[in-house]
């Protein structure tokens, strides 16, 4: 279907020596998945891919024309893309210059730069956005209450990843406002936490922002310029809530992607 993904960049230059800089934009950094690894060995087959089809029965769904070249590489008559004993890739370097991870150990050193204690919870934080909104506020008061209860230092904590959430209203959003509000829902009325939820590459779902930034006071906030939170979540609509608010995050397009990133402060 590509004459150059799945390895076959790398197979249609070999034996040349290949460098390929790479910025990852998916959980875990899996070479063949960036940009579907041009030059990076593959792992899947045409009858996986057939199975992925039947399973989900969208094989009438489906160009009769890529389901014939899966069908034909399922009986040999394609090669398959180049696995990872292959020749092709004896000579190929493939390095990660940019990724979610390199963007939360920037955000570690700026936030010690400030004197935060801080610490990395996840960068493989996935699912849906309103659960990783809950567990990322619980593990927010639990900080809380350990600093109070020991006077610790002001404290930063970081995730990053790429959440997902389940439209069934008809508002206007993306996965970091979403999350953003969720998270404020669960820190109403706790003083000292502040979250920042924003897109590395500018864009959150089909907005201009890039995310959202809230604390304990947000939502209370909110209820006094009679706005309901409950109502704006209800309906997806997580984007006017927080332009209301004045609490967007609007950077522009960055001109890069490493997926998403969350940061909490405990002061």
């Amino acid at each position: 279907i590509s004459m150059v993904k799945g390895g076959r960049l790398a197979e249609i230059a070999f034996p040349a020596e290949i460098v390929t800089f790479m910025i990852s934009d998916v959980v875990g950094d899996k070479l063949d998945v960036i940009a579907s690894g041009p030059t990076a060995p593959d792992t899947s087959t045409f009858r996986d891919a057939i199975n992925v089809i039947n399973k989900y029965g969208l094989a009438e769904k489906a160009p009769g024309s890529v389901m014939e070249v899966l069908a034909r590489g399922d009986e040999g008559l394609i090669p398959e893309t180049p696995k990872k004993s292959a020749a092709v890739f004896n000579k190929v370097n493939n390095l990660i210059i940019g990724s979610n991870r390199k963007a939360l150990d920037a955000a570690v050193i700026s936030a010690r730069s400030m004197g935060y204690e801080t610490e990395i919870l996840s960068s493989k934080l996935i699912g849906d956005a309103h659960k990783a909104a809950k567990w990322l506020a619980g593990k927010s008061l639990e900080f809380k209450a350990k600093k109070d209860r020991l006077q610790l230092k002001p404290r930063c904590l970081i995730c990053g990843g790429e959440t997902t959430v389940t439209v069934k209203g008809k508002g206007k959003g993306g996965r970091n406002t979403e999350f953003a509000l969720v998270f404020a829902m669960e820190v109403e009325g706790i003083e000292s936490i502040t979250m920042l939820s924003a897109g590395t590459d500018g864009t959150d779902g089909p907005t201009d922002a890039a995310g959202a930034m809230v604390n304990g006071e947000t939502i209370e906030s909110a209820r006094g310029l009679g706005l309901d939170p409950e109502k704006y979540l209800e309906e997806n609509d997580s984007y006017n809530f927080f332009n209301k608010m004045g609490s967007l995050i609007i950077t522009g397009p960055t001109g890069t992607n490493v997926m998403d990133i969350q940061i909490v402060i405990i002061d």
